[in-house]
């Protein structure tokens, strides 16, 4: 498909999905203020909280991996974080080398009145992603 063939209807489609996930990453970065949270802290409880196996905590590696960010940069975030009194660091039972991050009570707090606070913004983003991928699947079955 060259450029003179993308229809319209997709590059409106696809500037409202641009649009939505930037109005949904404005509005989650103002709720986290009102709740006491950066926009970097928010993702980090996030992150940490949401962690894939469930276990609620993660490694400063494997943060860096989920926000995408050097393990330096993570380190300091963290440092900043636990000064706060939002998360604290814990040893592995299995390899003293390996020390978990996992969320203390207040940054358990703040992460709970975000979310929520959150859920209907993030119901339009889903929304506005469903409508993106069907316009798509539309599009290319032609």
């Amino acid at each position: 498909m060259t450029d003179e063939e993308l229809p319209l209807e997709q590059v409106v489609r696809a500037a409202e999905f641009r649009y939505r996930v930037r109005a949904f990453l404005h509005h989650t970065e103002e709720i986290g203020r009102r709740w006491g949270l950066t926009p970097q802290r928010y993702l980090l409880l996030l992150a940490i909280k949401g962690a894939p196996d469930g276990k609620e905590c993660l490694t400063v590696t494997e943060v860096a991996e989920r926000l995408v960010l050097s393990p330096n940069s993570v380190t300091e975030l963290c440092a900043r974080a636990e000064e706060a009194g939002l998360l604290l660091r814990e040893a592995s039972t299995d390899d003293h080398r390996v020390v978990y991050l996992r969320l203390t009570e207040e940054g358990e707090r703040r992460l709970r009145g975000a979310l929520l606070e959150i859920e209907d913004y993030r119901a339009e983003a889903l929304d506005a992603f469903a409508a993106l991928s069907e316009s798509f699947r539309v599009a290319t079955a032609r």
